[in-house]
């Protein structure tokens, strides 16, 4: 395999307040994520599930924190995985699963380790995010919660876990 040299970034790469500034951020996502793809097979992992990873990184970085969230992806926010998790995944998930859910946490969580490997989110960033992966129990809940709703119960159930960043 050859060896492609990594794009650098910088945190305000990732700031957009424009569409055109959007579509660059985008574009820089999609490098991030062909480099994360390339580190996980130069790790040791079998290109198809590093594929598997990197696509479920790319539902999280560009449908969740850019497209819904408006985030700058290298500045995360305490709970802005639990709101993923515990909310948004399972409002934007025709059949939410949780073994989905769980794999998506997984990519989520290697995507956050390299990105601290390449200093674009500190020690601390990366410590409350892996925490905020790692509340498995609670997602498991709030999935079960969500599928067994009835009636008016949906605001109550959202009001735990707003999909609102």
């Amino acid at each position: 395999m050859t060896q492609n040299p990594e794009i650098e970034f910088e945190q305000n790469d990732f700031e957009f307040g424009t569409i055109d500034e959007e579509l660059l951020v985008d574009e820089r996502c999609q490098q991030i994520l062909k480099q994360f793809y390339l580190f996980l097979q130069q790790q040791g992992m079998a290109a198809e599930q590093a594929s598997e990873l990197a696509f479920s990184a790319d539902l999280y970085l560009r449908d969740y924190l850019i497209d819904f969230g408006r985030q700058n992806i290298v500045r995360p926010q305490p709970g802005i995985v639990t709101t993923f998790a515990g909310s948004w995944f399972i409002t934007h998930t025709l059949d939410p699963e949780f073994v989905v859910l769980e794999h998506h946490l997984t990519a989520i969580s290697e995507l956050y380790r390299y990105m601290h490997r390449r200093h674009l989110i500190s020690a601390d960033e990366l410590a409350f995010l892996l925490e905020e992966v790692g509340r498995l129990d609670y997602y498991r809940q709030r999935i079960d919660s969500f599928l067994n709703l009835t009636g008016a119960g949906f605001a109550q159930w959202d009001a735990e876990c707003p999909a609102r960043l």
